[in-house]
């Protein structure tokens, strides 16, 4: 994740508590990055093979994360405003959305009793994700903090790789 991250300009702790924000933010959204790379990394050990719409629906969720670096430094430059938090989290939304669209056009492309299609299940990790944020972004406009929990909840759910996949796989 490329994010430009100034040095502060004195060696106190305290100069660090005015970049704050900015380290916050990067750090929960170089999390987001690294659950999505680890989760991609285990969902493709049970794919076979990849067709044409797999890769476009892979690139429609790389366009998405993408955009991760830019709403991070807003957030972190405008902590707790309510307009970068609740972009913040569309671009959180659309890049859940965009893994769900990968995920149904990777499954479509298999026997419907696939080692993933199994390995998946009712998918409920991906499905409470889709509803917290929209949680989170609909609570940006009552109180920021709430909707920064919700988004760090969904990391914390998906911190650990997928289980299920990892079972499948052996």
């Amino acid at each position: 994740m490329v994010l430009e991250l100034k040095v502060p300009e004195s060696a106190g702790f305290g100069a660090l508590r005015a970049d704050g924000p900015v380290l916050l933010a990067y750090l929960l959204s170089f999390i987001y990055l690294g659950i999505y790379w680890n989760n991609h990394h285990h969902f493709f050990h049970l794919v076979p093979h990849v067709n044409g719409a797999v890769l476009w629906a892979n690139l429609h969720l790389l366009f998405w994360l993408s955009l991760v670096p830019f709403v991070t430094e807003w957030v972190g430059r405008n902590f707790f405003a309510p307009a970068p938090t609740a972009i913040y989290g569309v671009v959180l939304l659309m890049a859940a959305v965009a893994w769900t669209i990968m995920q149904t056009v990777v499954l479509r492309s298999q026997e419907p009793n696939s080692a993933l299609a199994r390995a998946l299940g009712r998918d409920w990790k991906g499905k409470t994700s889709l509803v917290l944020y929209v949680a989170g972004i609909l609570l940006t406009f009552v109180h920021p903090a709430l909707a920064y929990g919700l988004y760090a909840l969904v990391a914390a759910l998906w911190l650990v790789p997928d289980r299920r996949i990892e079972r499948t796989a052996r």
